[in-house]
C-alpha cells in the first residue's frame, strides 16, 4: 500500500477549505466531491478495521485505502483542470482562442470528474460489502459513510454534465463525448443504487 506521505494533498483542511470558498474554482465543485469520497473511504476503511475477525474485511480495508489514495489524488488534478478551465472561461469573449480553449478545457474538466465518478462507483461495491460483513456496532459509521459517497458521486455527476454541456455549447464533436456520456449514465445508475443502500443503513437505526 502506498505511503500516505506520498500524496501530494499537503495543505491543512482550514487551508483547503479557506481556498475553496474564495473565487477562483480551484479547488472547485469537483475537487470537493473528490474529498466527500475520500473521507466516505476514510469511513468505510474504520469499519473494516473494526471487524478484524473477517479476513474479507481486512481485505476491504486494502482496498478502501488504496480508493481514498486515488481519490486525494484525483482531488489535486482536478484542482489544476479547474485552474485551467476558469482561465479559459475568463478568456474575452471576442478572443479567436476562446472557443477552441474552452471547449478542450471543458472536456479536460468532464474527463477529470469521470474519474472521481469512477472512485465513487468502486467504493460503493464495498460499502455494499461492508453492509454485510461490517462490525454492527459501527452501522452508523457506515451510514455516514455512505451519505459522504452519495453526496460525492452526485457531486460528480453534475460536475460532469455541466462541463459535458459547455463542451456542447463549444462544438466538442460528438466522438469526444462518448466515453463521458457512457459514464454519465453510469454514474445515474450507481446513484440509484448508493440511495437505496443509504435508505437500507437509515433503517438499520430505527
Amino acid at each position: 500500500m502506498k505511503d500516505p506521505a506520498d500524496i501530494p494533498v499537503s495543505r491543512p483542511m482550514d487551508s483547503w477549505l479557506d481556498a475553496l470558498s474564495e473565487p477562483t474554482g480551484s479547488p472547485g465543485g469537483g475537487a470537493a466531491s473528490g474529498v466527500m469520497l475520500g473521507i466516505a473511504a476514510s469511513l468505510m476503511g474504520m469499519v473494516a478495521a473494526y471487524t478484524p475477525e473477517s479476513s474479507d474485511a481486512s481485505e476491504c480495508a486494502d482496498r478502501v485505502a488504496r480508493r481514498r489514495d486515488d481519490a486525494l489524488q484525483a482531488v489535486e488534478a482536478d484542482g489544476i483542470v479547474s485552474a485551467r478551465f476558469g482561465a479559459a472561461l475568463a478568456l474575452p469573449a471576442d478572443d479567436p482562442d476562446r472557443d477552441a480553449r474552452v471547449r478542450e478545457t471543458a472536456i479536460d474538466a468532464a474527463e477529470s470528474v469521470a474519474k472521481l465518478g469512477t472512485i465513487g462507483r468502486m467504493l460503493l461495491a464495498e460499502a455494499e460489502a461492508l453492509a454485510t460483513i461490517g462490525n454492527p456496532h459501527l452501522a452508523v459509521d457506515l451510514a455516514v459513510a455512505v451519505e459522504a459517497l452519495r453526496a460525492g458521486m452526485s457531486g460528480a455527476s453534475l460536475n460532469l454534465r455541466a462541463n459535458l454541456h459547455l463542451a456542447r455549447d463549444h462544438d466538442a464533436p460528438a466522438s469526444r463525448l462518448t466515453d463521458l456520456d457512457a459514464s454519465v449514465a453510469r454514474l445515474s445508475a450507481a446513484g440509484e443504487d448508493v440511495a437505496r443502500l443509504a435508505e437500507e443503513l437509515s433503517s438499520r437505526l430505527d
